[in-house]
């Protein structure tokens, strides 16, 4: 079972049907006992019975809830008893397929709310053959180039912009050949990336007097090397042109790399303490990934070789100092070598704090003992906090003390949201009203981490909006797995946004809603994360339902689904 398919508790819809007898008055009773569901999985086109599939029933609450597990027969169906009330996602996997939507898109899988003594029937789960890109990689001289990287990307939305997103990769073997399987259908990017040469971390000329001896970047011959290459053919990154796969497909895209001049990255590392050392990555800003690296020298000096042209993060991580010490810069290399780069390494930042209640209400929280204040880098932040954390004492999650107290020793510098978080059965309704940090008012899901100490003022309350309702057609019917967004009026506060997933009768349920405006869409389809881009939600603004939530208000309301294949 896939982990990160388990999801956090979030909302608990519970729908108890009655039932009464027209001879006897009105002694209603509560049917009870565990739910069952059953049904079958077919592949798209043809309605074949798919065999051996893996179905996951997972709860949204694990606590309320459990984790089921069926495979389905040589007709393709299925069936699983036993389940306890609740509000569950259920995943179907089957090697060579991938579960698909109405729509022909990857499914993110479906919800169900369970009633006890529930029986639902019928359901119907949709495979369609997954698509793969095979090929084969050579050098100049047509030779295999084994141990390449050849990674399939996609694009999507984060950290306020666009950037690929990995979505399978695979080793060239000793002919150069390659296949990355288990692919959606949709649009994609390929690119190749040959195996590390760390040749230049050993080299001599590397050493401090050699660096002292060699001639400045600028009359400098470049050095010639293998480099990331784009399918069909390119360097450059902007010139990548995509490839659109269909379910099934089997997709040949062939490289052969040859060497070409590459850019270099000199530097020094400052603020070091004695006996200290310090390792050197970039990061490329478009993967989240390290490219490259250098050993820093003992009078802070360091050398990157062989870049290529990009948008890059830069990252010095000091050893065996007394505390945790970190630089990070963003950098652009164009056409040219860069010189002169300054790093100051910093120490981790201490953060503490205590939470306050705001509003006592009878869903308030006796003690603070039981709740969790979370940091979360932001993503391009994401790979240079977990380098700097391990091993060096920080931890990303503080529990309170019963008065509300919390601390975070070693932080690394960067941009963080702050998330609460607990196990209660009762947080559903709980969120973050305000952030004070050194007197000034701050946006909670973007808190800027520059070293020293910061005291922050954190009010929360437990009197959070509810919005409920359902999602339907144009003909007023229900529709199962519709996206329920509710997008801030801000729209870059990341932090106030919440989503949701209607179930097999169109009902949506979201808790802990801060007050402020809102608007409302309810897409049948949508690719991850896309709508906390501002400019694929005003595609839709026309259709979302506008709407003031006050602190404690329960809405609800009747959504229209959006159909994404319009503005496709």
């Amino acid at each position: 079972m896939n982990p990160t398919r388990i999801c956090l508790a979030v909302v608990l819809l519970s729908l108890f049907a009655l039932s009464s007898s027209a001879q006897i008055p009105a002694i209603p009773s509560q049917p009870s006992g565990p739910a069952a569901i059953e049904g079958i999985v077919i592949k798209d086109p043809g309605s074949e019975p798919v065999k051996k599939a893996v179905i996951e029933l997972i709860a949204e609450d694990q606590q309320q809830g459990g984790n089921y597990t069926a495979v389905t027969g040589a007709d393709g169906g299925f069936r699983i008893e036993g389940i306890k009330p609740g509000r569950y996602h259920l995943f179907a996997e089957r090697t060579g397929y991938i579960e698909s939507t109405d729509h022909g898109g990857r499914s993110r899988g479906r919800t169900l709310t369970l009633t006890a003594g529930q029986e639902l029937k019928d359901i119907q789960v949709r495979f369609a053959a997954a698509a793969i890109v095979t090929g084969r990689v050579t050098d100049e001289d047509g030779d295999p180039f084994e141990n390449a990287e050849v990674t399939v990307l996609r694009r999507s939305f984060s950290s306020g912009r666009t950037r690929l997103q990995q979505v399978g990769s695979e080793r060239t073997n000793d002919l150069g050949e390659y296949r990355v399987p288990g692919l959606a259908a949709g649009s994609y990017y390929i690119s190749v990336n040959p195996p590390p040469d760390f040749k230049s971390l050993l080299d001599s000329e590397n050493s401090p007097a050699a660096e002292k001896n060699r001639p400045s970047s600028n009359g400098e011959k470049p050095s010639a090397s293998y480099h990331t290459t784009y399918y069909p053919g390119t360097l450059d990154r902007s010139q990548a042109e995509p490839i659109q796969l269909h379910a099934g497909d089997e997709f040949p895209a062939n490289f052969s790399l040859t060497p070409s001049p590459t850019l270099t990255i000199r530097g020094v590392v400052t603020n070091l303490p004695p006996n200290s050392s310090a390792t050197i990555m970039l990061q490329s800003s478009d993967f989240n990934v390290v490219f490259n690296g250098a050993e820093v020298h003992r009078d802070g000096s360091f050398v990157i070789r062989d870049v290529s042209p990009g948008a890059y993060t830069i990252v010095a991580s000091v050893e065996n100092a007394s505390v945790p010490m970190i630089a990070r810069q963003s950098l652009r290399v164009s056409s040219n070598n860069v010189d002169g780069l300054r790093l100051v390494a910093q120490t981790g930042t201490s953060i503490r704090g205590r939470l306050r209640w705001e509003g006592k209400t009878d869903d308030s929280p006796s003690n603070s003992g039981q709740i969790l204040l979370a940091l979360s880098p932001s993503d391009s932040d994401a790979d240079a906090v977990m380098d700097f954390s391990v091993g060096d004492g920080f931890s990303p999650v503080a529990q309170m003390t019963a008065d509300g107290a919390f601390q975070w020793t070693n932080v690394p510098p960067g941009n963080y949201s702050l998330r609460l978080g607990s196990e209660r059965k009762d947080a559903a309704n709980w969120f973050l009203k305000s952030v004070v940090v050194g007197g000034r008012a701050t946006d909670f899901s973007s808190i800027s981490v520059g070293g020293g100490v910061m005291v922050l003022d954190v009010i929360a309350s437990a009197n959070g909006g509810i919005i409920e309702g359902i999602v339907t057609d144009s003909q007023g019917e229900p529709v199962a797995d519709a996206v329920v967004v509710a997008a801030p009026e801000e729209r870059l506060r990341s932090g106030r946004f919440l989503k949701t997933v209607s179930d097999q009768r169109g009902r949506f349920s979201l808790h802990g809603i801060a007050p402020g405006q809102y608007s409302l869409f309810a897409w049948d389809d949508v690719d991850g994360d896309v709508y906390y881009d501002p400019d694929f939600l005003k595609n839709y603004e026309q259709q979302a339902i506008s709407l003031r939530i006050a602190e404690g208000d329960h809405k609800s309301l009747q959504l229209q689904v959006i159909s994404t294949a319009e503005h496709q």
